[in-house]
């Protein structure tokens, strides 16, 4: 046996380094619930972290942050789940095609743990965020990944709004509310979490989603 079908089973068969991974379920949820379009999305998620496996973490971070920001449109969760606020697993965000800010941050913060950048370095940050031109006074609740080189560090930004990824103080449009990882869940200007990130039920319930799908990080 050869050709497509073959290729495929190759590309699913790159190793996650930090995740157990059940890529047979994976499949096959996505082939029930998305059809040969969400399994081809899964392919091309896989053959991105293939790709970007050997890059330097400055590179996983460019990759990762353009395959999600060119892929996937923006809509709000009422649209595309008929719920006013619902994270989605990052099959379940490729399988649509369609998320809103924190479904990228979550695909972008799985894929570059799967990548073998420790999750110590990431966090995903709320913020207020001003949209338009300078002086506007409009603002949304909006959801960036952060990557701290170090614990102190300024982080990196990784946006959905943006295609490219900037320092936080080059973002002045953003103004952090508190940020969670493995870690825990951090305030506003404290390096130190203030209670477990499970504290966090739509984390909880996302989690317990996406082990169902074959994927435990």
């Amino acid at each position: 046996m050869g050709g497509p079908f073959v290729r495929l089973l190759l590309v699913l068969a790159v190793p996650f380094s930090v995740a157990s991974v059940d890529l047979d379920r994976m499949q096959a949820t996505m082939s029930a619930r998305f059809g040969a379009g969400g399994v081809q999305a899964l392919r091309d998620w896989r053959e991105m972290l293939q790709q970007a496996a050997s890059l330097g973490e400055a590179d996983k971070l460019r990759r990762t942050n353009d395959f999600f920001n060119r892929r996937i449109r923006f809509l709000d969760d009422d649209v595309v789940w008929g719920k006013p606020d619902y994270w989605a697993t990052p099959l379940e965000f490729l399988g649509r095609g369609a998320g809103d800010c924190e479904d990228y941050a979550i695909a972008k913060y799985h894929s570059l743990i799967e990548l073998g950048v420790p999750s110590s370095r990431l966090r995903m940050i709320y913020v207020r965020a001003t949209l338009g031109a300078p002086g506007s006074t409009v603002q949304v609740a909006h959801m960036v990944l952060g990557y701290y080189a170090e614990p102190d560090a300024e982080p990196l930004v990784l946006d959905n709004l943006i295609s490219d990824i900037r320092p936080a103080s080059r973002r002045p449009d953003l103004a952090p509310v508190f940020s969670f990882g493995s870690e825990g869940v951090f305030v506003s200007g404290s390096n130190r979490p203030s209670s477990p990130v499970d504290r966090l039920s739509l984390w909880a319930d996302l989690r317990l989603r996406m082990k169902a799908e074959g994927y435990e990080p």
